[in-house]
């Protein structure tokens, strides 16, 4: 007699509940990622010399989530929160993970790909994984169906990195197989759009999950050739200019193959704009900090979600969301089931269907910069603990060359300390101390207000220290109950 486990039989009816629902089929899901754009680089968050019209659009149709979140703020652990659902450090994976690392995203771990394929989506991902590059690590091993794209950011060349001259070729792959080495990266953003949109055609019948993971624009940005010179932002401005175009096109194909009442699209970005690199790279707007802090600047991103007669037109969404609460979210959507382990994220589709009076699922949501918790926020208050973060060295860099370029020291690149990270990468090391900031009167963090509100310091030391309990935190010596080891190439 077959046996089925829980997990296996929610998986086995999964569809049939969401026709029960009165759903024909369950919606089909694409999150389509940049890599390292800041809150400010779109027109609808704010941008001024560069054109979004698509994402723009996109915002009239849908809502602007203006309170959410990324786990951290660099790459590897920021994407092991979408496909996990939870913080970074609760999987083992921080910082940003290159051609040398043996570690990956565990098998242990259940992604959000493989719980919608198993409730029958098609599911793919063109981009960036950024999850381990060894072979047990692929994206085909982690649920997705299809896979073009890259293993590492596009810095991991010889032909960019301003000190590192050791790179194996920078490698496009499809599937498990390798199909081009060292490619002219004014390719990327068109080639990941049309595999994308034909994705969209060739599934238009059956739900699908889309995991479109743009490789720009992180440095070194390339524009392609039709978009070079054409925005009022410089080659970071074509480049944006670009992704926006991508979205175009996605949109064009769902309504083109009939499907874009049934679709949810949602768009972001990974991290915070890459500081250091000046010209090449991003605004956080009125935000501090940028990529590698937990101030504002660096996790806080822009998100617009858009689900034609699901999700209301033209609203802001104001409570805090994140994208760990993407796989809760995206499960219950489509009728799949759940991690067999213990995650952080929420189900946020009362707030993305505009529910009257429906707020965050979280009354904390906490910032860690690798195994170290820098602060925590609940409602408009945020609490920095006593941490170092970095700052800018020098002015900001220019022309693909990051700051301080000139004074950047070879021997770092075997320094995984702070200072060794700060010296690849044109910052210094500063320190925070114990400061409070009400987000909703100084987006900026510029006024500590700890003093003020002995209180609210009392309140959010006391889930900091909770939380440690579960997370831990290295800057305290706290070890984490709740951690689980990454996965790792022996």
């Amino acid at each position: 007699m077959l046996r089925l486990s829980a997990l296996g039989l929610a998986l086995f009816f999964a569809p049939l509940l969401a026709q029960a629902a009165g759903n024909s089929r369950p919606p089909n899901i694409i999150l389509f990622l940049t890599d390292d754009q800041g809150y400010g680089d779109v027109g609808c968050f704010g941008a001024k010399s560069i054109k979004t019209p698509n994402l723009d659009r996109m915002a009239r149709e849908g809502m602007r989530f203006t309170n959410f979140y990324v786990s951290e703020a660099v790459c590897t652990a920021s994407r092991a929160s979408i496909m996990t659902g939870s913080y970074a450090i609760r999987v083992g994976l921080q910082g940003a993970l290159n051609h040398t690392s043996p570690l990956g995203l565990s098998s242990a771990e259940t992604t959000l790909p493989t719980l919608l394929r198993g409730a029958g989506y098609r599911t793919a991902l063109f981009g960036k994984w950024h999850l381990g590059h060894h072979a047990r690590f692929n994206p085909l091993r982690h649920g997705f169906d299809e896979f073009v794209g890259t293993m590492f950011p596009n810095d991991c060349s010889n032909e960019f990195h301003p000190i590192i001259r050791t790179f194996p070729p920078f490698t496009i792959y499809e599937g498990e197989k390798a199909i081009a080495e060292d490619p002219d990266q004014s390719i990327f953003t068109s080639m990941l759009t049309k595999r994308s949109v034909e994705f969209i055609g060739k599934n238009k019948d059956r739900p699908f999950f889309l995991y479109l993971a743009h490789v720009m624009p992180h440095v070194p940005i390339h524009p392609s050739e039709k978009f070079r010179g054409k925005s009022q932002g410089g080659k970071y401005g074509d480049t944006i200019e670009e992704l926006d175009w991508s979205m175009g096109e996605i949109l064009a194909a769902l309504k083109a193959n009939g499907i874009d009442d049934n679709t949810l699209i949602i768009f972001t970005s990974d991290n915070g704009p890459f500081l250091s690199y000046g010209t090449d790279a991003g605004s956080a707007g009125l935000m501090r900090g940028g990529k590698l802090t937990a101030f504002e600047g660096g996790v806080r991103m822009p998100c617009i979600m858009r689900w034609p007669g699901k999700i209301p037109a033209g609203r802001d969404c104001k409570e805090i969301a994140a994208t760990i609460d993407l796989l809760p979210t995206f499960t219950r959507m489509a009728g799949a089931g759940s991690p067999k382990l213990r995650t952080d994220g929420k189900d946020i589709l009362p707030l993305m269907t505009g529910q009257p009076g429906a707020k965050s699922p979280h009354d904390a949501y906490y910032y860690y910069n690798g195994t170290e918790l820098h602060a925590v926020r609940s409602g408009s208050w945020k609490l920095h603990f006593p941490h170092p973060y970095l700052e800018l060295a020098a002015a900001p860099g220019k022309n693909g060359k990051p700051s301080n370029f000139e004074n950047l020291k070879p021997e770092s690149i075997k320094d995984s300390s702070l200072a060794g990270i700060a010296s690849r990468h044109g910052y210094k090391v500063e320190r925070c101390g114990l400061e409070l900031y009400n987000l909703d009167a100084d987006i900026g963090e510029t006024k500590n207000v700890a003093a003020q509100n002995p209180d609210v310091v009392k309140r959010l030391q006391e889930l900091g220290k909770q939380i440690r309990l579960d997370l831990g935190d290295s800057l305290t010596g706290q070890k984490g109950a709740g951690v689980r080891p990454p996965g790792k190439q022996e």
